[in-house]
């Protein structure tokens, strides 16, 4: 059974700072992809920050210089660390990993999600 949680997020103020952990538990190996997305009421969730398979990195443009994920992949972990952020930020957000259940059978599974507020 694969398990995904996160961890941080909480309410900090215009321009400081909030650290995002997620780890993914279970039989699934090694240098799996992993990613950050999040959702905003009445929104789709959107790719935030992603690590794929061989440690490639990319980020949505939103939030590119303000972000930096990165990740263990021997503990099946990823962390986000978001910095000068603003009220657009505000979201929840969702750690996403990517298992190959079976050969040639890739599925998504997610996290509960953990809620980020911006506000002064």
């Amino acid at each position: 059974q694969v398990q995904v949680v996160e961890s941080g997020g909480g309410l900090v103020q215009p321009g400081g700072s909030l650290n995002l952990s997620c780890v993914a538990s279970g039989d699934i190996g090694e240098d799996n992809r992993m990613g950050w997305y999040r959702r905003t009421p009445g929104s789709r969730r959107d790719m935030v920050a992603e690590v794929l398979k061989g440690g490639f990195i990319r980020y949505a443009d939103s939030v590119k210089g303000r972000f930096t994920i990165s990740r263990n992949v021997r503990k099946n972990a990823i962390h986000l660390q978001m910095t000068n952020l603003n009220p657009g930020d505000t979201a929840d957000y969702y750690c996403k990993v990517w298992i190959e259940t079976s050969p040639g059978r890739v599925e998504a599974f997610w996290g509960q999600g953990t809620q980020v507020t911006v506000s002064s």
